[in-house]
This record gives structure tokens, sequence and C-alpha cells, in this order.
């Protein structure tokens, strides 16, 4: 019997690792958000759909890619149209969350929240697209900036988690010293 293996083989630790935060890191958010329904102020759903929803949604792609790229291809261009579809589903959802933040009324987004909630996405989503669209005619090159795309996801992920994080932390302060006066 022959044995199948991946014509991205040579990336298999990189995708394991990655897939594995971007798997660790959802469960992890999970956590924030029952935090969140702790705090005496009322989160909207429209709130969380636009802040904290998109973390989860980038670190699962992360974990989609790394198992994408893990599976034993029979042909590059198999791979490449299974991650390119990704990549347009990505921007249509940055998209949406775009229009999510921009309507947010109970909270007043600064440049930082701009960045990582929508042009960053929008930047890693559409390497996404590069990477698909050339996986068959420069695998090697394709294969990096398919990597960057994901480390990119994973790193505003992180980050958005990290400043859901502060905030609650911050707001928790505030309601104490509101409850002490």
């Amino acid at each position: 019997m022959q044995e199948m293996t991946s014509p991205f083989s040579s990336w298999e630790s990189f995708y394991v690792i990655v897939g594995s935060a971007g798997g660790a890191l959802t469960g992890l958010q999970f956590v924030v958000i029952a935090l969140i329904t702790e705090l005496r102020k009322q989160r909207t759903t429209a709130q969380i759909d636009a802040f904290a929803t998109p973390t989860i949604v980038h670190f699962c792609a992360v974990l989609l890619v790394s198992s994408i790229m893990s599976a034993p291809w029979h042909h590059l261009s198999s791979a490449a149209i299974t991650v390119g579809i990704f990549g347009v589903a990505g921007i249509a959802y940055t998209a949406v969350v775009m229009r999510r933040v921009s309507s947010q009324t109970g909270y007043t987004l600064v440049f930082e929240d701009w960045l990582f909630h929508t042009a960053l996405p929008f930047l890693a989503y559409a390497i996404v697209i590069a990477a698909a669209l050339t996986l068959v005619s420069h695998a090697v090159d394709a294969e990096f900036w398919l990597a960057s795309a994901m480390l990119l996801l994973l790193f505003i992920g992180i980050h958005n988690a990290w400043d859901t994080v502060t905030f609650i932390a911050t707001e928790r302060g505030d309601a104490g010293q509101e409850e002490k006066a």
C-alpha cells in the first residue's frame, strides 16, 4: 500500500504549532466572554459581535487553515481552491465586522481598534487569497505568504483578546470605585 504524503509535509510542524495555538486560544477566549457576563454593566450583542466574535473567528481560521494545509492533498490545485474560498470568506466576514464596528454607539473607536479589527484582518485574508492564487505556480513563496497570514491572524487575535481582558479589568476597577463612593 502506498503511503500518502502531503506536498506541504515540510510545513507540518509549523501548522501543528499554530493550529494548536489557535485552538487553545479559542478556548481561552470563551473564558474571557464568560468574564464579561460577570460585569455589572451589561454588554450588547452588537458589541460582542463587533469585538469578541471576530477574535474567535480569527483563532478558528488559523486552526482551519492549519487543517487544510495538513491534509494529504493529491494536487496543489485542490488545496489552492480550498484556501482561496476560505480567503474570500475571510474578506466577506471582515466587511461584516467593518459594518458592525462602525455602528458602535456605546464605545468610541480609536485608531488601534480600526487597525486590529478591520485593516489587519483584511490584509491577512487578502494575503491568503494571493497565496491561493500562486500556490500552484510558486508553491514555496505561497506557503510562506500563507504562513505569514496565519501568524498575522494569530497575533491579531492575541492582541484583541488582550484588549478585551484589559478593558474588562479596568472597567471592573471603575465599577468597584463607584460602589465604594
